[in-house]
C-alpha cells in the first residue's frame, strides 16, 4: 500500500502496525491480517505510487498524477507481512 504520510492511515499505522484487511465477494470473502513495516524512503514510496495509478489510470494519466500530484508530496510505502489469512465461503 502507499499513502500521503500524515494522512489517518498513516498515523493509525504508526500507533498500531497490526491490520485486517477484508476482501468481499458477494457472501464469501477473505480477511488477511497480519504487521505492516512502514518504508519512508521517499525514492521507493514515488516508484510504488506510480506503479499503482499505471495499474489502476494508465501511464498516460499515471504521468500526469505524478507530475501534478505525487511529486509534490512526502508518500510512504506500507508493506503487510501476512501472518493469518482466513477465508469464509
Amino acid at each position: 500500500m502507499n499513502t500521503k504520510a500524515g494522512r489517518r492511515k498513516d498515523r493509525n499505522i504508526r500507533r498500531n502496525p497490526h491490520i485486517s484487511i477484508c476482501v468481499p465477494d458477494g457472501y464469501s470473502y477473505v480477511t488477511v491480517s497480519g504487521t505492516v513495516e512502514i518504508i519512508d524512503d521517499p525514492k521507493t514510496a514515488q516508484h510504488h505510487i506510480y506503479r499503482l495509478a499505471v495499474r489502476y489510470d494508465g501511464e498516460e494519466e499515471a504521468k500526469r498524477q505524478v507530475e501534478e500530484q505525487f511529486s509534490k508530496e512526502q508518500r510512504v510505502t506500507l508493506h503487510l507481512k501476512c501472518e493469518r489469512v482466513m477465508d469464509h465461503l
